[in-house]
């Protein structure tokens, strides 16, 4: 399976382009290996969508709220979230440097009669004239090679009335237990090696990332699972996954 390798420039890091295209096939499986994903994907999309309705002072109701506006979903995969936002009347830009995953993401948007802009390529490679009203960085920074260089490239692409989402993990003993420990060798949610523990993030280096770029964040929140319900829920515990909305401060 072909993956794009990195330059100096880059933050991609081939060893983990590589564990993602090799589940390319199984991205649109509920019941496969990314069967999590598909479980928290209703959450992620809710979260954004208000968060953007808010900012744009759109009608979250309206089934094409997010008419106009232009969303870039960085660490596409197979489009698991592009989808969702074209299908709100968004214009989609979601990029991955895997070969495989965009090859996965346009077939199933074919299926699926949606126009989605899905290119194979890094942040880096980005046009720096091209601006986005939302930028998406979603289970993604634990990926990259640098936290801060690939944040840098993110915040340059956003529109000055534009607005960031990152979703990652906490890094701390509870999220090693849980993320780790639990949800790759007990419960085996995830395939072992998915995540490692030292690339996590904690909410106060990611927010130190934003404020070096001028960003403040305007939201946040823990995101946590119940196994009684069998779903997942926002919360104040930020502890192991959240979630944070960030804007250009003043």
């Amino acid at each position: 399976m072909a993956a794009s390798t990195s330059s100096p420039s880059s933050t991609v890091d081939p060893a983990e382009v590589a564990k993602f295209s090799r589940l390319s096939e199984e991205w649109w499986d509920p019941k496969g290996k990314m069967a999590p994903l598909h479980k928290i994907n209703p959450l992620r999309l809710g979260f954004i969508r208000d968060a953007a309705c808010r900012k744009f002072e759109r009608n979250v109701r309206s089934l094409s709220c997010l008419s106009g506006l232009r969303i870039l979903d960085i660490g596409c995969g197979a489009g698991l979230l592009c989808e969702p936002f074209s299908r709100l009347g968004a214009q989609v830009i979601g990029i991955d440097p895997s070969e495989t995953n965009i090859a996965a993401a346009k077939l199933h948007a074919t299926r699926s009669n949606l126009l989605i802009d899905y290119r194979c390529m890094m942040v880096e490679e980005i046009d720096p004239r091209e601006r986005f009203d939302v930028v998406l960085a979603m289970e993604v920074i634990e990926h990259v090679t640098d936290v801060g260089a690939f944040l840098d490239r993110c915040a340059a692409l956003m529109k000055p009335s534009g607005l960031m989402v990152v979703s990652t993990l906490n890094r701390n003993w509870k999220s090693f237990a849980l993320a780790i420990v639990g949800a790759e060798y007990v419960l085996r949610w995830l395939p072992r090696g998915t995540h490692e523990w030292g690339k996590f993030v904690t909410p106060d280096e990611l927010t130190q990332h934003l404020e070096r770029n001028r960003l403040m964040v305007t939201e946040q929140s823990g995101v946590v699972f119940s196994p009684f319900a069998d779903k997942w829920s926002l919360s104040s515990d930020m502890d192991v996954n959240y979630m944070v909305v960030a804007e250009a401060a003043g």
